[in-house]
């Protein structure tokens, strides 16, 4: 690309090496988490959520767990403020749960905050001001010592207007662009704040780190999120908290990575809404957790539920392809994956296994509210016999066998490839019933009856009709099946040998059916038909006349 000269590394590394964190191998507890939804996520819908649709999103936030939720910036418009003053007064945040409000280094913005959070049981004041070079220089054009003093000075603010404040108030301090900070400077602008907050184990105070643009590789903040845990005064009464945003398409890693250098608290929001390329995805943050076996402390289980209701209040879409929550998260459509898909599956009920180890599937759909049979086995052109048998099987009930998988996959992916679309569960069973189930023309055997001879064998005396003209005939075979097979061969003379015979018992709801799948090779073909019925031997002869019938139309 042209004009690549104009573009230079715009983070700052720490003076000291800070690698500590590349020594761990995963994030090996859940960290408080902050849902920004109702603030960074709203500020940047094209139609901001209305007080019903945020009343709404906050109930459900709450559901799923999380005990502390940014709900606006109540200085910032009446809007906002209303927000905040509704769920204090109609009681509907819970005494463990913590909203935050945000506010600029102003006096009259600080005083706007506390009289809107006045009367919450618990609350935290969230005050910011820009600390790049890019914003001192060009926006603000100050120096260093003026940008200290703008954060002191709403440092000093806050502790007064909290002496007349009613309810737990915790203060958090963020140094906006953080990522775009000297590190030396950021650390003498928190610390210079948390001298004045003069945090205690019981009122600790919140230093969030702001990804506010990412600018460096995640492995580069850590190093930076690092130096800022081992330098900021008063530690251990220090909660250290990340907000990444998602420039540069790393705001999940950001976190994980800023976990393992040392923080504390994660801010984000679900499914990674937010200004320009959004925020980091709580949902895909805490889920990675899942599948490592630790507790995210969040309820993600009804992901459907989530979905819809962030859709329809954001109007936005979950992309198919984002991770845990999209429409196509799980689905494979290719034939090697459904395989293999399939036999985990069975694997796991071989083996009675305790833990989750299904080929391509890093999480079971159904700990997330989803299906196997509809969102993990997907059927177009590209599929296989494996995920097409695993959709008859687990959706109808119809265990073919493996040879009959085959012939059936290549009849399914045809119709696929002729319309040029996927096929839902439904088709596809129309598909199996239209090829092989009970068909009964032109050849059908409406009656059959039996007598066992004294050398064992069975005579089979069948009412054969052949295109409407019936016809009676007897031959004997060595059981129900062959003598019947006998019998039809002599009626249409028409040569055939039955290949393979498997049955199983098909539980439909209360009913029980047997199923019968028959295979007859005529020359150097196979040929396949199924039958049901309640009574086995008629569900085996329908299953008979039905692979006929398919010998019949292909010899046409």
């Amino acid at each position: 690309m042209k004009n690549v000269e104009k573009y230079e590394r715009g983070y700052y590394m720490p003076p000291v090496k800070c690698m500590k964190w590349a020594e761990k191998e995963y994030v090996d507890h859940a960290p408080a988490w902050c849902s920004v939804d109702l603030r960074d996520g709203n500020q940047a819908l094209i139609i901001p959520m209305s007080l019903e649709e945020k009343l709404e999103f906050f109930t459900k936030l709450v559901e799923i767990g999380f005990k502390e939720i940014e709900i606006g910036f109540p200085a910032a418009s009446e809007t906002e403020y209303e927000f905040c003053r509704t769920l204090i007064e109609k009681n509907m945040i819970p005494d463990d749960v913590t909203i935050q409000v945000l506010t600029q280094s102003r006096e009259h913005i600080i005083k706007k905050t506390f009289e809107a959070i006045d009367g919450a049981k618990n609350a935290v004041v969230h005050l910011y001001n820009s600390t790049s070079v890019a914003q001192r220089e060009q926006v603000f054009r100050k120096s260093k010592e003026e940008i200290i003093k703008i954060a002191t000075d709403g440092a000093k603010l806050c502790n007064e207007y909290k002496k007349h404040a009613k309810g737990n108030i915790v203060f958090e301090y963020s140094p906006e662009s953080f990522t775009g900070t000297e590190p030396e400077f950021a650390r003498d602008i928190c610390n210079a704040v948390i001298d004045i907050w003069q945090p205690t184990p019981d009122n600790k105070v919140i230093i969030n780190l702001p990804v506010t643009v990412e600018m460096s590789m995640p492995h580069v903040y850590a190093q930076q999120v690092e130096y800022m845990c081992d330098t900021l005064h008063n530690r251990e009464n220090v909660i250290v908290s990340l907000h990444p945003h998602n420039d540069r398409g790393c705001a999940v890693a950001d976190c994980e990575m800023g976990l393992l250098a040392g923080a504390d608290r994660i801010e984000g929001t679900c499914f990674g809404n937010g200004e320009r390329t959004g925020n980091a995805d709580i949902v895909t943050i805490a889920l990675n957790m899942y599948t490592h076996g630790i507790d995210p402390k969040l309820d993600f289980s009804d992901m459907p539920a989530l979905v819809e209701l962030y859709e329809r209040v954001t109007r936005m879409k979950v992309y198919d392809r984002s991770p845990y929550s999209g429409a196509l998260v799980f689905a494979a459509f290719s034939g090697s994956h459904q395989d293999a898909i399939a036999k985990g599956m069975n694997w796991r009920k071989e083996k009675s296994c305790d833990k989750w180890t299904v080929p391509y599937l890093p999480i079971d759909p159904h700990d997330v509210g989803r299906e196997y049979d509809g969102d993990v086995i997907r059927i177009n052109s590209q599929s296989g016999k494996g995920g097409i048998g695993f959709i008859l099987q687990n959706q109808f009930g119809y265990d073919l066998p493996k040879k009959m998988r085959e012939d059936f996959g290549y009849k399914v992916k045809a119709v696929s490839d002729h319309k040029h679309k996927e096929l839902m569960p439904d088709e596809v069973y129309k598909i199996f019933k239209d090829e092989y189930l009970n068909k009964c023309a032109p050849v059908d055997i409406p009656e059959a009856h039996y007598v066992q001879k004294q050398n064992g064998t069975i005579c089979a005396a069948i009412t054969a009709s052949v295109n409407g003209v019936t016809d009676d005939h007897t031959a004997e075979g060595n059981g129900r099946l062959d003598a019947v097979a006998n019998a039809i061969k002599q009626a249409l003379n028409f040569d055939f040998t039955v290949e393979t015979y498997t049955e199983h018992a098909l539980e439909r709801k209360s009913t029980s059916e047997a199923v019968s799948y028959v295979g007859i090779s005529c020359g150097d073909k196979m040929y396949w038909g199924v039958g049901r019925h309640s009574d086995i031997i008629v569900s085996s002869i329908k299953g008979l006349v039905s692979a006929i019938n398919n010998a019949f139309s292909d010899k046409k």
